[in-house]
């Protein structure tokens, strides 16, 4: 089993920038990796997502704003969010997609 343990996140104002990570406690070379966010009372719903060779892939919300990356040498990903929004307020969660491993959850707030 594979631990995944993000960092990053916290307050920030609307149009403003946050970087998460989320580093796994084995090789991610071989895996996609996925970013998935809660907000408030509604369902988790996929961010984006970076597949082995490095193609990347967005939610429409998201779109021009965020940016997966990923660095195999480090076992990381990492997700660079800029012009955030009041909408962007989730937990964020990152997992590999073909297993049931997730991060813990890291706070994102943004205000108005």
């Amino acid at each position: 089993q594979v631990q995944l343990v993000q960092s990053g996140g916290g307050l920030v104002q609307a149009g403003g920038s946050l970087r998460l990570s989320c580093a796994a406690s084995g090789s991610i070379r071989l895996s996609t990796m996925a970013w998935y966010r809660q907000a408030p009372g509604k369902q988790r719903e996929f961010v984006a997502i970076v597949t082995q060779n490095g193609s990347t892939h967005y939610a429409d919300s998201v779109k021009g704003r965020f940016t997966i990356s990923r660095d195999n040498a480090k076992n990381t990903v990492y997700l660079q969010m800029d012009s955030l929004k009041p909408d962007d307020t989730a937990v964020y969660y990152c997992k590999i997609p073909t297993t049931t491993w997730w991060g813990q959850g890291t706070q994102v707030t943004v205000s108005s």
